[in-house]
């Protein structure tokens, strides 16, 4: 059996390890001609830890990982407004916490590619797709400049919320995205002074309408994270002089990082991608483009290496086409649950995230600061860490 996957994402690489390791024969296709640098800090854990851990994973992530000491809210002076001491988090989670940049998250999920036979997983970046088909129950993609096309069994889209794999075989992406009115920004810079100043701890502003975050990172670089509010579909302009216009005046050190920001970082709507069916025929879909749950759940690395564990259980055993569409509806069966409550958590961190008013931000401030009152801080804890380990 062999599987062609389009995306070199988290999904992907971890569903092609899973199916290599299952015997098949997988070639990976990644438009972006080597792995994207550029990436933001998300937590690790819950379903994603005991997905991770299952299928031998979790070794190469927790290599990866950053130990977090804290996330301060500072004022434009540079003032700590509020804090939460993120090591309460981990111990209530059984110390089974990770926090993980996702370009080292990516590395990781290539390295354990190792684990499965080199001659049945093939890594191919800077392809381009000229055409999608399906013919009977295989697929077929022509890639520019290949005279031959590719076939295979079962063809994966593991390309992300603007999903092409999605757009040709299920609808068109408006169909399926549903925005929650802001956009993010990420990208990271070396900056020595700043990567002191932030080491071992996220550092937002405590603003309204607009975040911006900053991690120091092992070298010295710092990676940054900023989400705004934004209407999907009003114009963007060039990113750069967007992101500098919109978060003037949160302070010296955003200037600081913003001065430095690239000319095209990473910057894209927040939205989940919402389907009644992840499959049709040999193709199906994983990670972001089948469920994306925002950026601001913090899972969408847990979700997709939980996706692509259970596709590889689901179909790893098939040995011809005809057992793959019941295998590919149990993938579907496994990752529901799963997938509506991580969205359900993304629809309310979005809706509290960004405070809309000074009342609203003061409200944030008492909150976060009442955890550290003695019961207080373990009850609050204990509750998200409960809701998002589901």
């Amino acid at each position: 059996m062999r599987a062609i996957i389009v995306g070199a994402g988290i999904a992907g690489l971890v569903a092609a390890r899973q199916l290599g390791l299952a015997g098949w024969e997988v070639l990976v296709l990644e438009r972006s001609d080597a792995p994207r640098p550029d990436g933001y800090m998300m937590d690790f854990f819950g379903p994603g830890i005991e997905a991770s851990e299952r299928i031998g994973l979790l070794p190469y992530l927790a290599e990866a990982a950053y130990r977090v000491q804290a996330a301060q809210y500072v004022d434009p002076r540079g003032k700590p407004t509020a804090s939460l001491d993120y090591s309460k988090f981990s111990d209530l989670a059984g110390g089974r916490v990770l926090t993980l940049l996702r370009p080292d998250m990516e590395a990781a999920a290539r390295a354990a590619l190792q684990d499965a036979d080199p001659s049945r997983v093939q890594l191919r970046y800077g392809v381009h797709i000229d055409q999608l088909d399906i013919h009977g129950q295989r697929a077929q993609i022509r890639i520019k400049g290949q005279n031959q096309p590719e076939l295979a069994d079962l063809l994966v889209g593991a390309d992300g919320i603007h999903s092409t794999v999605r757009a040709r075989f299920f609808g068109p992406e408006g169909a399926f995205l549903r925005p929650l009115g802001m956009r993010a920004a990420a990208f990271i810079i070396r900056d020595p002074e700043l990567n002191r100043r932030f080491k071992n701890r996220f550092v937002l502003t405590d603003t309204v309408d607009r975040t911006a975050g900053i991690y120091g990172l092992r070298s010295d670089e710092v990676a940054s994270f900023l989400v705004y509010r934004h209407e999907y579909g009003a114009p963007v302009g060039p990113a750069r002089d967007r992101l500098r216009s919109i978060f003037a005046g949160c302070g010296a050190q955003v200037d600081r990082l913003l001065m430095q920001c690239p000319d095209d970082p990473y910057d894209d709507a927040v939205a989940q991608v919402v389907m009644d069916s992840w499959h049709a025929g040999p193709v199906v879909l994983i990670g972001d483009a089948a469920a994306s749950v925002s950026l601001l759940a913090g899972q969408g690395g847990a979700m997709a290496v939980c996706a692509a564990a259970a596709l590889g259980d689901a179909v790893g055993s098939a040995t011809e086409p005809g057992q793959l569409p019941p295998a590919l509806a149990r993938y579907e069966k496994a990752m529901r649950p799963k997938i509506d409550t991580a969205q359900a958590s993304g629809r309310r961190a979005a809706n509290s995230f960004l405070p809309r008013n000074q009342l609203a931000l003061r409200m944030r401030r008492f909150i976060i600061n009442s955890t550290r009152l003695p019961g207080v801080d373990r009850l609050v804890a204990r509750q998200i860490v409960n809701r998002l380990a589901k």
